[in-house]
């Protein structure tokens, strides 16, 4: 059976969250908790960030983010502070157990990307990336028209 773009997408991101979370079972987290962890160690380096900005960055809804940061949490991942110019704000904090885990998420992370383009060219990983932004672009236009638009399907 002949596949078209958005299934071997599907195809392709389902193994890919499979081998990383896989791989990182033995950090004691999967490859979602992973790369917000690692997205919560760079951006608080900018300044404060809060379980919204997550939603928005991932796109995930307030109880998928809510569970998952109590999950970092309950590990020692995390910290929520609250804010002195907001009672209901607490910023996200990442702790030192993040930080060293981190390292290890991220060699885990280079070697699925080597993985990954083992035995395409510069090129073909560049005209890839372009096509998937794309993609991405065309995808975000139709959810901002709200129309949910298929082209007929």
């Amino acid at each position: 059976m002949k596949r078209d773009c958005g299934s071997w997408i599907n195809v392709l991101s389902h193994k890919i969250k499979k081998h990383l979370n896989v791989r990182l079972a033995d950090l004691g987290v999967n490859g979602m908790q992973s790369r917000v962890l690692h997205y919560i160690l760079v951006r608080t380096q900018e300044g404060p960030l809060f379980q919204k900005d997550l939603e928005d960055v991932f796109g995930l809804s307030r109880s998928t983010a809510t569970g998952m940061l109590q999950g970092l949490e309950r590990d020692g991942l995390i910290q929520r502070e609250s804010v002195p110019y907001d009672a209901r704000l607490k910023r996200l904090v990442p702790t030192r157990q993040a930080q060293a885990l981190d390292a290890q998420v991220q060699a885990c992370a280079r070697e699925m990307e080597d993985l990954l383009c083992r035995d395409l060219s510069p090129g073909q990983v560049q005209l890839f990336l372009e096509t998937a932004e794309k993609m991405m672009e065309n995808l975000d236009k139709a959810e901002a028209r709200g129309s949910g638009e298929t082209n007929g399907l």
